[in-house]
Order: C-alpha cells, then sequence, then structure tokens
C-alpha cells in the first residue's frame, strides 16, 4: 500500500488511522472530515488533509475507510466504489435501507471490494462461540438474551455526550444504530430473526432527542426466543450473551473475552482471555479486508448482512411505531 484515505475525524476515524500506520509505516495518509472542511486541530497519523472526494480519487488512494457518520456513508462511500477503490465502511452501514441498497447497487455494478467495520466478529470469544454453536454443542438452542448497556456520558469524557453523534438524531445517533454491533453478531450466530415486538424510550435522565433504550423480543427461523436489550444508561459497562439448549447454556461475557458453559454435570470456561487488547480486533478487521482486496481468503462482513442488519433496525423501528401509535389510541 502506498496512499489510503480515511474520512471522517471520530475516535473511530483515529483508531483506523493509527492501525493503518501499524500495518503500512510508509503509507502515505490521507485524511478527509465529514463534511470536507479544513480542521483546526492537530490530525494524528495524517500526510494530507483533503477536502473533497474527487481529490482522494485524484490522488489515486488504494484504499479508503469510511468512518464518518452513518447518514453520509452512501454520498461518501459511492463514489469510491465507481471508482473502483475497495471501501471499508464503519458501522452501521447506512441510516436507510433505501442508502443501503443505493450501496449495493455500485457494488453489483463495479465488482469493487467492500466490507463493514462489525469488529466484534474478530473478538476470539466470538469466533469460539459461532464455532461451538455450529458444532451444535447446545443441542437444539431455545432461548438467547443478549444485553449491552454502558453510560453515554462516560464514553468520550473529554466532550459533552449531547454533542455526541451517539446523541443526535441528524447524525444517525441512538442506542439501535450505534449499539448494532449485537444485531450483526445476533444474526451472524443465529441466522435470520423476525421482530416479534419492540420498544424504544428515552429517558428523563439524559433527556436525548434519540432512543436511550431499547428492548426487542424476536424469534430464529427454528423458533428460539431472542431477547436483546440495548441501553446507553448503565453505570458500569455490561455486555453479555446467554444461550440455553436442549444441552447446557453458555454464558458469554463480551467485556471479559471469555465462555462459560453450565451443564447438568458441571461449569467449565471454554475460553477466556481478559487481557487481550481489544485494538487487535481492528487490526484483525482491516487484514482481513486487505485479504480480501488480494482476493484471498477472508471472512469479511459480506454486504448482503450489512443490508439484513439495517432492515432489521428497519423493521424495529416500525414496529415499535406500531406499537407506540396502537397505546396512545388505547390511551384516548
Amino acid at each position: 500500500m502506498k496512499k489510503v484515505a480515511v474520512i471522517g475525524l471520530g475516535n473511530i476515524a483515529t483508531r483506523h488511522r493509527h492501525n493503518l500506520r501499524l500495518l503500512f509505516p510508509k503509507v502515505k495518509l490521507l485524511v478527509m472530515s465529514a463534511s470536507g472542511r479544513i480542521p483546526e486541530e492537530i490530525i494524528s497519523d495524517c500526510d494530507i488533509i483533503a477536502t473533497s472526494i474527487e481529490e482522494l480519487i485524484k490522488a489515486q488512494v488504494e484504499l479508503v475507510i469510511v468512518a464518518s457518520p452513518a447518514p453520509f456513508h452512501a454520498n461518501h462511500s459511492i463514489p469510491f466504489i465507481v471508482a473502483g477503490i475497495p471501501t471499508l465502511i464503519e458501522k452501521p452501514v447506512t441510516t436507510t435501507v433505501e442508502d443501503a441498497k443505493a450501496i449495493n447497487q455500485a457494488i453489483e455494478l463495479h465488482k469493487t471490494p467492500v466490507s463493514i467495520g462489525y469488529c466484534l466478529r474478530y473478538l476470539p470469544s466470538a469466533q469460539k462461540l459461532k464455532f461451538l454453536l455450529e458444532q451444535e454443542i447446545l443441542g437444539e438452542i431455545y432461548n438467547a438474551h443478549i444485553e449491552i448497556g454502558q453510560y453515554l456520558p462516560d464514553w468520550r469524557p473529554d466532550k459533552s455526550y449531547k454533542d455526541s453523534v451517539s446523541a443526535q438524531k441528524k447524525l444517525g445517533g441512538g442506542a439501535l444504530l450505534e449499539l448494532s454491533h449485537e444485531l450483526d453478531y445476533a444474526q451472524w450466530l443465529l441466522g435470520p430473526l423476525k421482530i416479534k415486538h419492540s420498544t424504544l424510550r428515552s429517558s428523563r435522565e439524559l433527556a436525548l432527542d434519540v432512543e436511550d433504550m431499547v428492548d426487542i423480543f424476536a424469534l430464529t427461523e427454528l423458533g428460539a426466543v431472542t431477547t436483546i436489550h440495548l441501553d446507553f444508561l448503565q453505570r458500569k459497562a455490561h455486555r453479555q450473551c446467554s444461550f440455553v439448549g436442549s444441552k447446557g447454556r453458555i454464558d458469554w461475557d463480551l467485556v471479559l473475552n471469555q465462555l462459560t458453559l453450565i451443564t447438568a454435570t458441571g461449569t467449565s470456561v471454554l475460553y477466556s482471555d481478559s487481557k487481550w487488547d481489544k485494538n487487535q480486533m481492528y487490526l484483525a478487521m482491516l487484514k482481513d479486508f486487505i485479504q480480501m482486496i488480494g482476493k484471498n481468503e477472508h471472512s469479511c462482513i459480506k454486504f448482503s448482512e450489512a443490508i439484513s442488519t439495517i432492515s432489521l433496525i428497519d423493521e424495529i423501528k416500525q414496529q415499535a411505531n406500531g406499537n407506540q401509535a396502537s397505546n396512545n389510541r388505547e390511551i384516548k
């Protein structure tokens, strides 16, 4: 790699620039803000600041990471895809199904390598869990419960949480989109989900114009009940998932990077590495994408999977809006 580009100036964009520099110490790193403005602040791991997508394409970058706010992903990624430049798009792929389909149309027409930044799939305990479930270690799965909670004001202590992307509807904020990792891995592990009920709530505590709590009740194709809870409110970060089957139960702690199996005969730790550096997920994801670019064996997220996730989000919203309308009618 001689030239690469990153769009966006947020925390995840900073991480990607750092990792590109780690992998390619001599690479020329081009950076563009989401709006194309010239930043006043010093940008780390940056050689050239660009002000337009056309400038980056003209510079013949060999890879681009789109890490701008999700509502801008289609506008930022499609020109690169049309130009044949491999594009890694941060999660969620977009905020609407229409935008996702527009990106997909460009991919199908131009055959450009594209993947989505759901890095949790590269967590070692996630990959171990995927293997175990495929081996039917639990037998028939009856239930799955997925939960994540983390206090939004603690995410980025150096700025007001209300100024963050996560807190603003116009930038694709809200727990449903910001915490969509859980929706991605739910379908990766369990297969397609059918939403039966969903509730989106906004607390008085954070006073946001987006939801800070999400509760979902869904079914897998084989009838396993799946409950998913997302929130911006838990003071101590909590990220866990449990699967209950005919042969036992697996508890997955994503914070501790640990898998525990509980059966009739006892409890055993199947995987544990709490000291594992989470940046390794991002590096593994980037290396995997480079394998994809080179047409080598890879496990990059298919764009059809990204569309499935944003379609699921759309279904959750529609279900929640329908429930709210029904409740309003009952109150009247």
